[in-house]
């Protein structure tokens, strides 16, 4: 069994890929509206773009934080939207006093 687990610096969640038995039930391409949350969208596409990933153009639904989302899929063709919450920027989910060994 290989698995990995990435979680990213001041996130309350993590992702998770590999092998495991439920995993392996999965046909690719399968999961469809993964979400993502990024404090900078305009960063995060263009870094998902100069990395040879197709990303579709930010769209906002209003004004407020959290508004404004861009899409795109992985190799094996599940989909991902990204959702822009700047406030994560200046207030992460775990604060740093409050992360393991790892996370500083």
């Amino acid at each position: 069994m290989h698995v990995v687990q990435l979680t990213p610096r001041g996130s309350g969640c993590s992702i998770v890929f590999g092998d495991l038995p439920g995993q392996r039930e999965m046909e690719p391409g399968s999961m469809k509206g993964l979400q993502l949350v990024v404090a900078d969208a305009a960063a995060a596409r263009q870094e998902l773009i100069s990395r040879g990933v197709e990303a579709s153009e930010p769209v906002s639904f209003g004004d407020q934080d959290g508004s404004t989302f861009f899409g795109f899929a992985d190799p094996d063709g599940n989909t991902w939207a990204v959702q822009e919450l700047k406030v994560r920027a200046h207030r992460p989910l775990i604060p740093v006093e409050a992360r393991g060994r790892f996370g500083a």
